[in-house]
């Protein structure tokens, strides 16, 4: 049975983006680009298909203005990322389990991203890491 191997990033929407960020940098001392902030993380036991050398890893935080689509068709102001060791298998699994999969999988220089939504209408995006 495939499974969530971790949690790759954590996303939101912000009425102000831009300041929205600097106040978590401000306050909390996350900071980051423009868009996000990566946390790097290591893992003892190693991490399997990790973006990068084996036993590291990263989570981003983002936050993204109120009018994005990149949530839809989900109305939560919120989407989580998480990691997964075989897309392809974990979309079929869902499928199979009569889940609500997106029929779109994106490739970028960083992995795989395919998407499901949960019972209550949130999108679900799940991402296998290069390597």
């Amino acid at each position: 049975m495939e499974r969530v191997t971790g949690i790759g990033g954590i996303f939101f929407k912000a009425r102000d983006p831009k300041a929205l960020r600097a106040w978590y940098r401000d306050m909390l001392g996350i900071g980051g680009d423009d868009e996000s902030a990566m946390f790097k993380w290591k893992d003892d036991e190693g991490v399997e298909n990790a973006p990068a050398p084996r036993g590291e890893g990263m989570t981003i935080w983002s936050t993204f203005p109120t009018t994005t689509t990149y949530f839809a068709p989900s109305e939560a102001s919120f989407m989580v990322n998480f990691r997964v060791r075989d897309l392809d298998a974990m979309l079929a699994q869902l499928r199979a389990a009569g889940a609500d999969v997106d029929p779109k999988v994106d490739e970028a220089p960083w992995g795989r991203f395919g998407w499901v939504m949960d019972p209550e209408g949130n999108r679900i995006e799940l991402w296998q890491p290069l390597g």
